[in-house]
């Protein structure tokens, strides 16, 4: 009897060993598929990096300090150096040149343009050279017409603007509307686009430019790299001597260069548009 009850208990023992490796081996599994899930949605929802970054960059943008431009963020590099994606109009059927970095009419132009003085109408197209947001405007009346001037700033640090567009495309149109004064005569102070709105190189901004009373069919075009101040600015007497308007004539380029090759080339070849100042400029050497 004694003998049985020994075996017996032997054999419970043996049972509960058996349930509690069975148990631990349960808990062990339970927790590495736990651990597992985990991992899968951490893996599947949380962006890459380099996708994070890319977001970032994208929405960098750029403020007037004073003294100095000054970028949101870190800096996306900008496509192609800093060559645009394409030309701002058809320069084929440009007759002139106006050269950014001289004087016309008195006044100090950090931009240039083009002159079409061999069209019969205003009906000239401009269009986005290069992706980045709409940074400010200004509409105002100036010979008796309403002409808008338009800045855009690449998130890489390259602005660019037009002035003396006559009839927008619908999208500027509408944002125009929503965000600018109403249009007062040789009033031309900007107004900041808020938010700013984003657009892409190719995309249509006007089409129509300058005076259709006077046929006078032109358009300002002026590109800045806001990232540092440009060779002329390295000379105290032009700072001091454009002290009022640094935040362009202290970054303004020489916008030439920054064309297609054959828009470049057509660009360099076309008589300047101003008889006084004709090709001299600070930027274009």
């Amino acid at each position: 009897m004694k003998k049985l009850d020994q075996r017996g208990s032997h054999v419970v023992a043996v049972l509960i060993a058996i349930v509690v490796l069975a148990a631990v081996g349960f808990v062990g599994w339970r927790v590495v598929a736990k651990k597992d899930t985990k991992q899968n949605v951490s893996t599947t929802s949380t962006p890459s990096s380099d996708a994070k970054t890319q977001a970032e960059t994208s929405n960098v943008t750029w403020e007037w300090m004073g003294s100095e431009w000054k970028a949101s963020g870190t800096l996306p590099a900008c496509p192609n150096l800093l060559a645009l994606s394409q030309s701002p109009t058809d320069v084929s059927k440009a007759t002139n040149i106006l050269y950014p970095g001289q004087t016309r009419g008195g006044d100090y132009k950090p931009h240039g343009g083009f002159r079409f003085d061999n069209s019969t109408n205003t009906d000239v197209t401009v269009k986005v050279p290069m992706d980045a947001k709409l940074y400010e405007g200004s509409r105002y009346i100036e010979s008796g017409e309403v002409q808008y001037l338009l800045v855009f700033v690449a998130p890489c640090g390259l602005m660019y603007r037009f002035d003396h567009l006559l009839t927008l495309n619908d999208k500027f149109q509408k944002a125009v509307e929503a965000t600018l004064p109403v249009a007062k005569p040789d009033d031309s102070r900007t107004t900041k686009f808020d938010p700013q709105i984003s657009v892409t190189a190719g995309e249509t901004v006007a089409t129509a430019v300058g005076f259709s009373k006077t046929k006078n069919v032109s358009f300002d075009f002026g590109v800045y790299d806001l990232r540092q101040r440009n060779a002329a600015a390295k000379d105290s007497s032009f700072v001091s001597k454009h002290q009022n308007e640094l935040s362009q004539a202290a970054y303004g380029v020489c916008w030439f260069e920054l064309l297609p090759a054959k828009d470049a080339d057509t660009v360099k070849s076309l008589p300047a548009g101003d008889s006084s100042s004709a090709k001299t400029s600070d930027y274009c050497k």
